[in-house]
């Protein structure tokens, strides 16, 4: 296999691996890879495509919901989304390989997408990766049963689910007792004027009992992370698949490009 030449924008690629990796100095082995990687990957961002980077747990069954992003994107027309574990890799004993990936995929991409429903894992250092320049501007969060925390108790439909969801998975509750509670709570929710209806909260939890999933728990660092995206209109939280895809009609759409427009795809 011959030896990648550096690609047209090399100085501004490895302007962004410098950021990635400090003040260590490549050795040219370690150069000829990021030129691989840059040459093989980053042509797809600076395509007509729009680009949708997609981040979160690559472990089942959280990959699952990653793919139904990335395949309701792929429903547009002129959308690229990609998940990066799904890419070749950067073979760098040495580097921190995900840094340099992170940086470049993050910097080239339109916009950037993270699915989350836990407090750990891979996807809790993207989280804070996204929530701050360069990448905040173009960066939406879809978290599962995120409700941001107040002094009222129910202040949304997202407060209800949350709160059934707990109730139905809680040990210190009968099924009879639990129940009872989940329609006191709906029916308090509803006489304070939030339009959620019982039927709809128990689809949420019998498709989560169905799949055995408890609901997410985030540290407070995740939600005051989550609440900042909220503030600005970049935060859909989900509870259901449908509601994922909901939350994924949300997303800016592809921009019109005139060969897009035309039916190439090329």
């Amino acid at each position: 296999m011959s030896d990648p030449s550096p690609p047209p924008d090399a100085a501004e690629i490895m302007t962004v691996v410098h950021e990635a990796v400090g003040t260590l100095e490549l050795e040219p082995a370690e150069k000829r890879e990021i030129w691989r990687f840059a040459q093989r990957e980053l042509p797809y961002l600076w395509s007509q495509r729009t680009s949708y980077f997609i981040l979160g747990s690559y472990r089942d069954p959280y990959l699952r919901r990653l793919r139904a992003v990335q395949n309701e994107l792929t429903k547009q027309l002129g959308a690229y989304p990609f998940i990066m574990g799904d890419l070749i890799e950067l073979p760098t004993e040495r580097l921190n390989s995900f840094d340099i990936m992170f940086s470049l995929l993050a910097t080239y991409s339109d916009y950037i997408v993270g699915v989350f429903e836990k407090g750990s894992g891979g996807e809790a250092p993207e989280l804070g990766e996204i929530d701050d320049p360069p990448f905040f501007d173009k960066s939406y969060v879809l978290p599962r049963d995120y409700a941001w925390v107040t002094d009222t108790h129910l202040e949304s439909k997202q407060h209800v689910i949350q709160a059934a969801l707990e109730m139905a998975f809680t040990d210190d509750l009968t099924e009879a007792e639990g129940h009872s509670k989940i329609e006191s709570l709906v029916e308090s929710a509803q006489a304070t004027g939030i339009d959620v209806a019982e039927d709809e909260i128990w689809d949420v939890i019998g498709e989560r009992t169905d799949e055995e999933e408890e609901p997410a728990t985030y540290s407070w660092v995740h939600l005051n992370k989550f609440r900042k995206f909220e503030l600005h209109d970049r935060c859909f939280p989900w509870a259901t698949k449908e509601e994922l895809r909901t939350a994924v009609a949300e997303l800016p759409s592809p921009t019109p490009r005139p060969d897009w427009e035309a039916g190439e795809s090329t």
